[in-house]
């Protein structure tokens, strides 16, 4: 039998338990990539692990490598490939296409030139074309582009490896049965059931962990349940080795149950999450095996007939929201109380992304291992469960947990003098400007590193993340006192006072939610109305810097048809409106701020007709061929520095990307109108070539207000019109 290539993926960080997996499967590992494997050996060996991986997303079946310099030479490489001997005659595919470069900055067009390859090389064999189907194809086309050279495969799998079968309803924060399956490897599950162990899982959710752990134990096949994998349809396809390995599985499975059967238990003190739970444990046929039922952790108890050694293993809440983080060390430390009241002698894994809260179990981990959940980086904490192992529970620091308190008076003081500095001269051109929200105080002093914001009343205050040469104990202590000073000089209510770290945010963190308050409120500027929220994101929901922008947007929008990307939470199409704009669209990838930006508008009276607010990927938006009639008078264009989110088609990096964007920007403006571009990236250097095609003013400095003058790189800011 001829020796294939494969391309097995997997999540990030599970790459080498994967290389061993793939072993196992008679296929020979030649080199790891991040989250995924490539290796050679048999068609018999990339059915094996279709159906035995517990570990694989996909398994890809190369068919070549071509050079992907420009979309023409990827378009030309794709036709030269004969895809009669992959694409059924009357059949249906589709393209799966990761990755860009200089030349295909856009994973639509990248995949639009993949489909017209493969249709024209049909075309030019005089074979009838095959239909492009995106949700039930007979094959699908896998294009992975890295470094000017595109990777073509044959998807093996269908849906991703994941997906068992067994699990169609989810608990509410569900864990995917490989990355669980990978925990269970790491926490030596397969040696300890071996010795006669037992498992359970004192946090089950939906019960995925302990379906995995008895899967494994029992020698189930993981792809025993799936009803399709995605080389069924390929022209390829040997059915004969297909249905050996289909009854080798089905033999295995009988046979697993024959031998000493481990007690695998899941407890949850949510009783819906438990019923979800077994509907799966009943969908997996592992009824009679695995037992869950409704317990708090604190209750945990282990009566009966259960071995002296097993594997707890866990994944508790991570505490991304922080009103969760103050309850996380009272759970970790019921957690680790109960483990060593029970389980002595057992092994215990905690899976998390606040490893930090460790601390709390009272164990001391012997073994750590990095993963992901998902984009979150998260670590697989192991602890043997006995009195050598056991330490006094501590809980982390954490920047908005402290008591206010004066350390050094006299410093405390001097702060407190540049407060009062602060409030009078700028709070007084505040006042004359009608301007309710402000930022009154920006790490004036190096001691106090600090920007402090007030929002008519309430105060939010963010504190920069110190430098690795400042003593954290110092650092807090600092905190403490600027906590302590700060209702005082303000004369305002402590519990209005709203405290955040601010660090660099990658990708989509600075949308996501940090807390479940769900305290909003009402503040004004220049006679427009906005909903903000100091507690529950990153940003408030206004970005105060941009103030002078919206304004100059009011001034000059009567009339005009708005166009606003990436519009955050609509606060620009608001001073449109207000500023007589006859239409506007605002778009922007989350949901949740486009429904807060919607509410903005219902705040100041738009027609919904005229004032429309939508959910879009932006770089895919501006890179479609504009509708018919979509011409804007005046465009608003504010994108993040930086954003991979799972979202959007692309990776966006505004340094590489600008140039593009503001070009398919200006294709939607009309022969007189104007575009604003702006970003707060304080390296950014704007590209050459825009300056020479468009007529561009740098306004930044107009765009800075009085509040802002000692951070002058907030945010730089250009007005771009045609030329002519």
């Amino acid at each position: 039998m001829s020796t294939c290539v494969f391309f097995v993926t997997c999540p990030k960080g599970v790459e080498y338990l994967l290389e061993d997996e793939l072993r196992t499967f008679g296929m020979t590992p030649t080199r790891n990539a991040p989250a995924g494997v490539w290796a050679e050996g048999s068609l018999a060996s990339g059915y094996r692990a279709c159906l035995w991986s517990r570990l694989a997303n996909r398994v890809i079946l190369h068919v070549q490598e071509i050079a992907a310099g420009s979309g023409d030479q990827l378009y030309d490489g794709v036709l030269g490939v004969d895809w009669s001997q992959h694409i059924p005659v009357n059949g249906s595919f589709k393209v799966t296409f990761l990755g860009q470069n200089s030349a295909i900055r856009n994973t639509q067009f990248g995949a639009q030139r993949v489909k017209d390859g493969i249709v024209d090389a049909f075309r030019a064999a005089g074979i009838k074309r095959p239909e492009v189907s995106p949700k039930t194809p007979d094959v699908t086309v896998s294009a992975r582009l890295n470094r000017g050279r595109l990777a073509l495969g044959i998807d093996l799998s269908g849906q991703s490896l994941h997906m068992r079968g067994y699990r169609t309803d989810k608990g509410l924060a569900p864990l995917k049965e490989n990355l669980a399956a990978a925990l269970l490897l790491r926490s030596g599950w397969p040696d300890i059931v071996g010795q006669g162990g037992d498992f359970v899982d004192p946090m089950c959710g939906s019960g995925t962990l302990a379906i995995e752990a008895a899967m494994m134990a029992l020698d189930m096949a993981p792809g025993r349940k799936r009803d399709r994998f995605g080389f069924e349809r390929w022209p390829g396809h040997q059915p004969e080795i297909w249905l050996e390995l289909r009854q080798e599985a089905e033999r295995r499975a009988h046979e697993g149950k024959q031998g000493r059967i481990p007690r695998i238990a899941g407890f949850d003190m949510d009783s819906r999450v438990i019923s979800t739970a077994w509907k799966n444990i009943q969908r997996a046929g592992l009824e009679g095996i695995v037992h869950v039922e409704c317990r708090a952790v604190e209750s945990l108890s282990l009566d009966g007939d259960w071995s002296e050694t097993g594997l707890v293993l866990a994944n508790p809440p991570y505490g991304e929201r922080l009103s969760e983080r103050h309850e996380l060390g009272a759970l970790y430390r019921s957690l680790g109380d109960a483990v060593k009241r029970v389980a002595q002698g057992w092994r215990l894994g905690v899976f998390t992304g606040a490893p930090e809260f460790g601390r709390s179990i009272g164990l001391r981990s012997y073994k750590q291992y990095r993963l992901f959940n998902g984009k979150l980086p998260a670590q697989l904490l192991l602890f043997s469960v006995d009195e050598a192992s056991e330490v006094t529970p501590r809980e982390p620091h954490e920047p908005g947990k402290l008591t206010p308190r004066i350390a050094n008076e006299e410093r405390a003081s001097m702060f407190r003098n540049r407060l009062r500095k602060n409030l009078k001269a700028i709070g007084q051109w505040a006042r004359k400007q009608g301007i309710g929200c402000y930022r009154l105080y920006d790490a004036d002093m190096p001691e106090y590193a600090l920007a402090i914001d007030l929002y008519e009343g309430h105060v939010h205050v963010q504190e920069y993340a110190a430098p690795k040469s400042i003593d954290e104990r110092s650092a807090r202590e600092r905190l403490a006192e600027a906590m302590a000073v700060i209702p005082e000089v303000l004369d305002a209510d402590p519990e209005l006072v709203v405290l955040k770290q601010r660090q660099r945010q990658a990708g989509t963190q600075q949308y996501e939610k940090q807390a479940s308050s769900d305290e909003f409120f009402e503040v004004h500027e220049h006679g427009c109305r906005f909903k903000v929220n100091l507690k529950d994101y990153l940003d408030t929901g206004l970005f105060l810097d941009h103030r002078p922008v919206r304004y100059w947007i009011q001034q000059h929008a009567h009339g005009k048809r708005f166009l606003n990307l990436f519009c955050y939470t609509g606060a620009a199409t608001v001073h449109a409106v207000v500023g007589g704009a006859s239409r506007s669209l605002s778009l922007d990838m989350s949901k949740t701020y486009v429904n807060w930006a919607r509410d903005n508008l219902a705040l100041n009276g738009a027609d919904t007709r005229k004032h429309r607010v939508e959910p879009a990927d932006c770089l895919a938006w501006l890179a479609a061929k504009p509708a018919q009639g979509e011409i804007f008078d005046l465009i608003f264009m504010d994108p993040p520095t930086f954003s991979n989110s799972a979202r959007m088609e692309g990776v966006l990096d505004i340094q590489k990307d600008h140039g593009a964007m503001v070009r398919q920007a200006m294709a939607r403006l009309s022969a007189d109108g104007l575009l604003i571009f702006s970003n707060n990236f304080r390296r950014f250097k704007l590209d050459e070539s825009i300056e020479s095609e468009f007529e561009v003013q740098e306004v930044s400095a107009s765009t800075i207000d009085r509040d802002f003058q000692r951070n002058q790189k907030i945010h730089r800011c250009w007005h771009i019109r045609h030329k002519g």
